[in-house]
């Protein structure tokens, strides 16, 4: 005798287990309603051997078979990989013993699944009586051991109808279940199948969001934290409907098993059942995967702000060499050495920088070529004569780069085409710099944009922020690059020709031991520069004086600049640099003046090299032509264009005091007694975080006005 489920209990079963009621509870009630069966008995044990086992039956069964289409947006391959990987997770989890304490909690569940989904019971009801028998667990225990029991279930079902074909077994267990007529009805269930797939999937996620809530380390997260907070707060909700996820699932597959092909007609309302449970639970894992983003990203910050203060820390204690300070800086892997050396083109370990003086040149992947062209030859002199004092140190290039912007193949060939170019070591990969350093660079060190150089001794000690300034100045005379050794320099400094222009053409020292008459001038009005020379050649001529003069152009060298300086080299009106690039080297110089003795504290008001430079860069600044004249160690004399075209233009009215004054002297003194008070300076500063609030005018010694300027020029 052949029983069966009739068409009216099957309904009175399905509007049962689910109804209007699934959608009109409220969840505070039946949050109170689970709170007060929750009584964990500090009983704990590591429930993701045991979830690693669900999700692969799961999966098995959700991607194996002809009524179960392939999960949403994982193809075949992806889902073959995810079953290897699950495979691998539950060879490698020693679970057996744990298994064996659970088998009976997780067979008496499975046992209360099929009786009440059998009889049709009320499903927040069922959902109750499998809360009570695992009452004592903790909530990720509840949940996973709830999706054991239905695993257990749902995993038998399709084993008898996936061997059902090519096993004898399998096939008498199938016929006695009536299986062979719901497989020969595969068609109309699909759309049921693939509900019960998706909330399936959905159910899996949220039990392995609330594991992941559990691995977090409470070293660095507590649950005062509002992220945890709220996730702890939302964790019974979602545990309770995930098992009405369980008990709707388990019933669809009951409601299978005996039906006769005859008795059996598709239901919209199951899939719906399933759709709308797979919806909520959907939104309550997308709420708990944000507070638990929330939560990494809390944890995250914490374990940054631990690496800094241990970053500082390690700067602020004594070592005997740099390596410790060097490994910190740059990440170091055993089989990855982490520099590559610019002369041998090979990567090499941090070793080769043990007790050594290391400038580190940090920058963005965007260096200036003009400041890297004179970097370059500086080093470079300095490994013509490797043995000397001055060129033992080395040079390692730190890319910043902002992590939180994607790292294209396009930034990557920027950076292998600088690397490639560069002299010294760089770090192999900007992955080495670890965002923690960046942060340090920028908050210790000052970095922002412009290149830095810093400056660490053979015990890795930081003894110059900033040894660029210092380098531009003097170059590898200023070894060993110390803050220290730039006060020393400066106290030997005055303002002369030398210190001025000396490194920029090779013949400015001669010309300074030939005690001639030295006159550098700039600007881009062409017509002045002209009327300038001839003056300046017809009074050298006069005066029966050595004058050579050699144009200088301006700090931003534009197309315009560049035309000048060939139009003077073609028309031999003066010299001109032999690298046009020399201009802009001329000017970073005088900058990296004001930025040193900015650095050391000094001011127009109380240094008079200061003085010079400010007056230096307002002319710069100007629209008009300068000019600064030079002789010997001591003798200087500048002026503005108009002004210097009056003088030299009055020569035979000052010309009878050349003679027992000297020529600059003289100069000098007409100068003075034709200046007017009235001027209108203006003093460009580039951008940076040394700009001081208050600078006073190098000619009169007011306050001048502070304005903002933004620039882009491209003539």
């Amino acid at each position: 005798m052949t029983t069966t489920f009739t068409p009216d209990k099957f309904q009175q079963r399905r509007q049962g287990i689910g109804g209007d009621r699934m959608f009109a509870s409220d969840d505070n009630a039946i949050l109170k309603q689970i709170n007060d069966i929750h009584a964990p008995d500090g009983r704990d044990f590591d429930v993701k051997p045991l979830l690693h086992i669900v999700e692969n039956i799961l999966i098995r069964t959700t991607t194996t078979t002809a009524l179960t289409p392939a999960l949403p947006g994982i193809s075949q391959g992806s889902a073959q990989a995810q079953l290897d990987a699950l495979e691998e997770k539950t060879l490698q989890d020693s679970s057996g013993d744990m298994i064996d304490l659970l088998a009976y909690t997780i067979n008496k569940i499975s046992c209360e699944l099929s009786c009440k989904c059998t009889s049709g019971g009320d499903a927040h009801a069922t959902a109750v009586a499998v809360f009570h028998i695992v009452s004592n667990y903790s909530w990720e225990a509840k949940l996973v051991l709830a999706l054991a029991a239905f695993a257990t279930t749902y995993g038998e079902f399709w084993l008898v109808a996936q061997l059902y074909p090519t096993n004898s077994l399998a096939k008498s267990v199938a016929i006695l279940k009536q299986l062979p007529d719901m497989l020969e009805r595969s068609d109309f269930l699909k759309p049921k199948f693939e509900a019960l797939i998706n909330l399936i999937r959905v159910m899996v996620d949220v039990a392995k969001c609330i594991v992941q809530f559990k691995d977090l380390p409470p070293h660095y997260i507590t649950p005062e934290i509002p992220p945890m907070a709220a996730a702890i707060a939302h964790i019974p909700t979602a545990v309770y409907w995930t098992v009405r996820g369980i008990v709707a699932c388990a019933s669809q597959i009951t409601s299978l098993i005996g039906m006769g092909h005859q008795e059996y007609t598709s239901s919209p309302m199951d899939a719906w059942e399933l759709s709308g449970l797979a919806h909520k639970v959907s939104n309550i894992i997308g709420h708990l995967q944000s507070q638990l983003n929330l939560c990494r990203q809390h944890i995250n910050d914490r374990k940054q702000i631990e690496a800094y203060m241990l970053l500082v820390r390690l700067f602020e204690t004594p070592h005997a060499d740099n390596i410790k300070i060097l490994r910190a800086l740059i990440f170091d892997k055993e089989d990855h050495p982490p520099l590559y050396d610019g002369f041998s083109r090979t990567k090499v370990s941090l070793d080769v920088l043990r007790r050594r003086n290391v400038m580190l040149f940090i920058s963005e992947l965007q260096v200036p070529n003009d400041e890297l062209f004179i970097l370059e030859q500086m080093y470079l002199e300095s490994r013509e004569n490797p043995t000397r004092p001055e060129s033992q140190y080395e040079v390692v290039w730190i890319p910043v780069v902002d992590r939180f912007t994607p790292w294209t193949e396009e930034k990557n060939r920027q950076f292998e085409t600088k690397k490639e170019k560069m002299p010294w070591y760089s770090v192999d990969h900007p992955s080495s710099i670890d965002q923690v350093v960046i942060k340090y660079i920028k908050e210790m060190w000052g970095f922002n944009k412009k290149p830095l150089l810093v400056v660490l001794d053979p015990q890795g000690r930081v003894v110059n922020n900033n040894a660029i300034h210092m380098i531009w100045i003097w170059g590898t005379t200023a070894f060993p690059f110390s803050s220290m050794r730039e006060e020393e320099l400066w106290k030997e400094e005055t303002w002369r020709m030398e210190l001025l222009a000396d490194t920029v053409d090779l013949r400015i020292p001669i010309w300074i031991t030939e005690e001639r008459i030295i006159c550098l001038f700039g600007g881009e009005d062409m017509e002045w520069i002209r009327k300038f020379c001839f003056l300046a050649k017809s009074v050298a001529n006069k005066a029966g004086i050595n004058l050579e003069m050699l144009y200088v152009g301006k700090s931003n060298p534009r197309e315009k600049v560049r035309k000048i300086h060939d139009i003077i080299a073609q028309d031999k009106l003066s010299h001109a640099l032999p690298d046009p690039r020399l201009v802009c080297f001329f000017w970073i110089r005088l900058e990296s003046m004001w930025y040193s003795k900015v650095q050391h504290g000094k001011t127009v008001e109380d240094d008079h090299i200061m003085q010079e430079i400010v007056t230096m860069l307002s002319f710069d600044s100007s629209d008009q032509g300068w000019v600064v004249f030079g002789k010997g160690p001591t003798e200087m004399a500048k002026a503005k264009g108009e002004d210097i075209v009056k003088c030299l233009s009055d020569f035979d009215v000052w010309r009878k005091n050349v003679v027992s004054k000297g020529f600059l002297n003289a100069l000098s003194d007409y100068l003075r007694d034709i200046h007017t008070p009235h001027h209108c300076n203006r003093l460009i500063l580039p951008g940076a975080a040394a700009n001081p609030e208050r600078v006073v005018c190098a000619e009169c010694g007011r306050p001048m006005e502070k304005f903002v300027m933004y620039r882009c020029c491209t003539d």
